[in-house]
């Protein structure tokens, strides 16, 4: 290696994302035992199915025990075997996404992007930081609530930690409002394509019907979050002391501390970069729109996102000068940072191929039928929203998940005096709830150490946040039985 490649290699560490190491340690430990657990399922469990029809949607009143239990070698090969399955794909993207951000970060890091476009919002919104942190918030949400945007945001994350440190706060604020506000957006889902449009087809109810209680949600939802972020804002500002995450945030405050903001805007290099990069953003949102209104179930929107931020990196590369080599030595120098975000992917989706493979799901899935059966309205509509929570920790796509649940649940709410409009929305509602509580949740914890947030840490500031969104949950439940809301 050459000096001015030694030098390149040592710059390149203290720019573009750097991955907390023990963070991926212990919650890869973490994933294993769930694995573990997972495996032992299969061993105890009557496994069984319910036959499909030609969409995969379950047909009920079929479900039947079946002989043999998934062979054990098959779970210690699960995080190869894995690929085998038709989650794999989504697996992969997910994989080429971590790579593409990784890359295209250190360019835009390098290039001065970011620190451009943190000066610019500094200056426009110095005495009114909060307004910027209702705007982004309310953004992001409005974006996961109507087009079901989530992993896409993972590039969102750091350039919102990144502001997020500007504005005086902490990189759990930045989390706020970037992933929090992306993945309540589901909670508070209005148009969302992934499961309001899935679930009111499955229930045979016309598509985008009761949407005057869900833009009530999205607001009350909104309201709590943004509630949470100022109180927890304001005090950290007064005392950053008490930031759950003071010491691993030096590091980070230090790299985007910005010490003449004139110097940064009147960089034009800078400003050229960023003009192409947010371009390529504006691009996407466009892509996004498009990906809603043609119902092409998220593929153009996660695609245009990877390719599009890929391109806005290469081109802030390329306006630093750099070339050919170069720019593929940096690009590739950036993505190996996220290298060890990848086992963790495979761990997840291990642990689903496990249960899938151990045929076990619908099994749980009829326990809970026949405990639904004989329940009043109230009880059987808690009921769901714990199947559904719970279903979150094995199965993270929505889409997944309605097909699983709503062909049995939808006939059985008639039964039980729950209109198949609350079924929806209690849907929606449990599924975003606990998209970024688990550490099975694949799109939270790339996010998290992204910015060196342990899950601990993450638990411990965020609870309370749940906690909240859980008790506004069961109100709306509540009201949508009382109401018969349809």
């Amino acid at each position: 290696m050459s000096k001015n490649e030694a030098v390149t290699t040592e710059e390149n560490k203290e720019l573009g994302l750097n991955v907390d190491k023990k963070t991926i340690i212990l919650i890869s430990i973490l994933l294993v035992a769930i694995l573990a657990f997972a495996g032992i399922l299969t061993q105890v469990m009557q496994p069984g199915l319910y036959d499909t029809d030609s969409t995969g949607a379950i047909v009920d009143g079929t479900y039947h025990t079946i002989e043999g239990r998934m062979p054990i070698w098959k779970i210690f090969l699960s995080p190869a075997l894995c690929f085998t399955n038709s989650n794999s794909l989504a697996g992969i993207g997910i994989i080429a996404v971590i790579i593409l951000v990784g890359g295209s970060f250190l360019l835009l890091d390098k290039s001065g992007v970011l620190k451009y476009i943190m000066a610019t919002l500094i200056r426009k919104f110095k005495d009114r930081k909060y307004a910027l942190m209702a705007i982004v918030s309310v953004a992001l949400m409005g974006l996961s609530s109507a087009a079901g945007v989530l992993e896409e945001s993972v590039t969102l994350v750091p350039l919102a930690v990144a502001i997020s440190l500007a504005m005086g706060w902490d990189s759990l604020v930045g989390l706020g409002i970037s992933l929090v506000s992306v993945a309540w957006g589901f909670t508070a889902a209005t148009f969302n394509p992934f499961n309001v449009v899935t679930c009111q087809k499955l229930c045979e109810l016309k598509v985008y019907s009761g949407l005057w209680l869900r833009f009530v949600i999205f607001v009350a939802v909104f309201a709590v979050l943004f509630l949470f972020l100022f109180i927890y804002a304001k005090k950290i500002e007064k005392n950053p002391t008490k930031s759950l995450v003071y010491e691993s945030d030096k590091a980070l405050r230090d790299k985007y501390s910005i010490k003449d903001i004139d110097a940064v805007l009147h960089d034009k290099q800078a400003k050229k970069s960023a003009k192409a990069f947010l371009t390529c953003m504006l691009i996407d949102l466009v892509c996004i729109v498009i990906d809603l209104v043609a119902d092409l179930g998220g593929y153009l929107s996660l695609g245009a996102m990877a390719i599009l931020f890929t391109v806005g990196g290469l081109m802030a590369g390329y306006n630093m000068g750099l070339r050919e080599k170069k720019l593929a030595g940096n690009f590739f120098a950036g993505a190996k940072t996220l290298a060890p975000v990848i086992p963790l992917i495979l761990f997840i989706l291990a642990i689903s191929y496990v249960l899938n493979e151990g045929n076990i799901m619908h099994t749980i899935l009829y326990k809970v039928y026949t405990l639904m059966e004989n329940m009043p309205p109230i009880g059987a509509i808690f009921l769901l929203f714990f199947l559904i929570a719970i279903m979150e920790f094995f199965i993270g796509s929505g889409t997944a998940k309605a097909f699983l649940i709503m062909p049995i649940v939808a006939p059985l709410s008639d039964l039980v005096g729950i209109t198949r409009q609350s079924v929806v929305t209690t849907f929606c509602l449990a599924d975003g709830f606990t998209n970024l509580l688990y550490p099975t949740s694949g799109i939270m914890i790339i996010a998290i150490g992204l910015v060196g947030v342990s899950y601990g840490k993450w638990l411990r500031w965020s609870w309370k946040l749940f906690v909240g969104e859980f008790i506004l949950s069961a109100g709306f439940m509540a009201l949508m039985v009382f109401t018969q809301y349809s």
